[in-house]
C-alpha cells in the first residue's frame, strides 16, 4: 500500500504542476488582444491591428497598445466610397480571423477576370478554393500581386516587390513573428 500512494504522490504534484502552468499561460493570453479596425482619420481608408498587452500587478495594472497598418486602399485602386466599404468589411473579416485562428495568410490572384485579395489558410492555395474566403476585388486593371503588394503596410511586405516573372502569387503572413504575442 506504501508503495501505492507514492506512486499516487509522484504522479499528482507534476500533474497539478501542468494545470498551474497551463492556467497561468491561459491567464497571459487572455491579458493579450489583437483588434483589426478601419482607420479613417487619413485620407486613405486603412486597415490596422491594435495589440494591447495587459499585464497586473498586485500595485498596478500596465496596459501598452501597438498599431501596425495592414493594408490601405489606395485611390489609385479603388474609388472612396468603395475603398470605405471595402476597408470596413475586409477589418470586420481580419478580425474575426484573429478571434478564431482562422486563416493565416493575405494571397492574391486573378478571378474572372479581375484582381482580388483573399484570406487562405495555407500557402500553395488559390483565392477560388474552398479553404480561402475573397476578402476584395478591384475594377481597375491591376496584376493582383502588385495590387497586394502596394497595398500592405511597411511592416507586412518584403524589402522588395515580388518579380511578376517568378511568382505568380504573393503570401503574406497574418502573425508575422515580429507581432508581440
Amino acid at each position: 500500500m506504501n508503495e501505492l500512494n507514492c506512486l499516487a504522490t509522484a504522479l499528482t504534484i507534476p500533474a497539478l504542476a501542468l494545470i498551474a502552468t497551463i492556467a497561468n499561460g491561459d491567464r497571459a493570453l487572455a491579458a493579450n488582444s489583437v483588434k483589426v479596425s478601419c482607420d479613417i482619420s487619413t485620407s486613405v481608408p486603412t486597415i490596422v491591428a491594435t495589440f494591447s498587452s495587459q499585464s497586473q500587478s498586485k500595485t498596478q495594472v500596465d496596459r501598452r497598445s501597438q498599431t501596425n497598418s495592414i493594408l490601405s486602399f489606395l485611390p489609385k485602386y479603388f474609388a472612396p466610397e468603395l475603398a470605405l466599404a471595402n476597408c470596413q468589411k475586409t477589418a470586420k473579416s481580419l478580425d474575426s480571423f484573429y478571434n478564431q485562428g482562422k486563416m493565416n495568410y493575405l494571397a492574391s490572384d486573378t478571378i474572372d477576370g479581375k484582381p482580388v485579395i483573399c484570406a487562405v489558410q495555407r500557402r500553395g492555395v488559390r483565392c477560388d478554393s474552398y479553404s480561402s474566403e475573397i476578402l476584395f476585388s478591384s475594377e481597375k486593371t491591376v496584376d493582383p500581386t502588385e495590387l497586394l503588394y502596394n497595398m500592405l503596410g511597411e511592416n507586412f511586405k518584403g524589402s522588395q516587390p515580388p518579380s511578376s516573372r517568378t511568382v505568380s502569387r504573393i503570401y503574406t503572413d497574418l502573425r508575422p513573428n515580429w507581432w508581440p504575442f
